[in-house]
């Protein structure tokens, strides 16, 4: 296994394996789990070469986020990306210009819903760093977790409408036993944050299981979603359905694909989580919702 810190190095390290291996590329910030692996192991099987990028990018940080506390463990990280057999790991000390950066991208729309509400920018930070490390690995696939949905619908549409020469790949999120998702901040919880934590989880699974049985009225999922929140002591920043494409908010759930999505700080740690809406096998919604009260 490699490890690149130089743009000039990288290119020069792949430049004889293009066009004769397949390159899949995993960006990552680091503070590697047990989610990200996975990532490395779908990437695994769809390419002859992985790369994997760990930089933790500042145009992401909004001013009340602390670009200096986020967790860093590069020599574990390094450890864990050895075993499963990664190629190279890209870890740069600075992708921008010494002067700060002139030219970047922009999110319309689809920034301005769920997570964007509340990180105003991050998302412009995200296509601005992913679009340059697509330039610099120039990889034939990218590997993202479905996590982060929002991210992952925004990167897919920017890989579409510049007419990149890249497929997004998704990945499953991996979960804990109790069903909480995979994340880096996970750490920072305590004993009794990390038991309320897991009713996120429970919480869309029970919204699922009702769409599952027959309700397909949007605002009434959510209300008991909320009510099973409440309950727990957690009050969400938001819990919305929305289509898994576009991300437009559903009133009613039909054939096409819908999310849940729940953002919400345990103690003073904010999570995020997501679950897909399956067609449902219809029944009546009012003895749906007797078994959720």
């Amino acid at each position: 296994m490699n490890i690149v810190t130089t743009t000039t190095e990288l290119r020069r390290q792949l430049a004889p394996m293009r066009g004769h291996e397949r390159i899949a590329f995993v960006p990552t910030m680091g503070c590697l789990h047990e989610g990200h692996l996975s990532l490395i192991r779908k990437a695994k099987k769809m390419a002859d070469i992985v790369v994997v990028s760990i930089y933790v990018n500042p145009l992401q940080f909004g001013p009340n986020e602390d670009f200096n506390a986020y967790p860093r463990s590069f020599e574990q990280d390094c450890e864990l990306c050895e075993k499963e057999g990664v190629e190279v790991i890209f870890h740069p000390e600075n992708l921008y210009p010494a002067d700060g950066i002139k030219v970047s991208l922009k999110v319309d729309e689809l920034d301005s819903l769920l997570c964007g509400t509340s990180r105003p920018g991050h998302f412009d930070g995200v296509v601005t760093v992913v679009n340059l490390l697509f330039n610099i690995v120039r990889p034939d696939i990218a590997v993202f977790g479905e996590k982060d949905y929002q991210q992952l619908t925004i990167i897919n549409r920017m890989a579409s409408d510049l007419h990149m020469n890249v497929e997004i790949i998704s990945a499953p999120t991996l979960r804990e036993p109790d069903g909480l998702a995979m994340s880096s901040r996970n750490r920072y919880l305590s004993e009794d944050e990390r038991n309320r934590a897991s009713h996120l989880h429970e919480t869309l699974q029970s919204m699922k299981v009702l769409f599952e049985q027959g309700e397909v009225d949007a605002g009434r999922l959510i209300s008991l979603g909320r009510a099973k929140l409440s309950d727990a002591g957690i009050k969400p920043e938001y819990l919305e359905i929305r289509d898994a494409q576009n991300l437009k908010p559903v009133e009613q759930l039909g054939d096409s694909p819908a999310r849940i999505f729940i953002a919400a700080k345990i103690g003073n740690t904010r999570l995020i989580d997501n679950i897909a809406l399956e067609r449902a096998i219809h029944r009546s919604s009012a003895s749906i919702a007797e078994t959720m009260l």
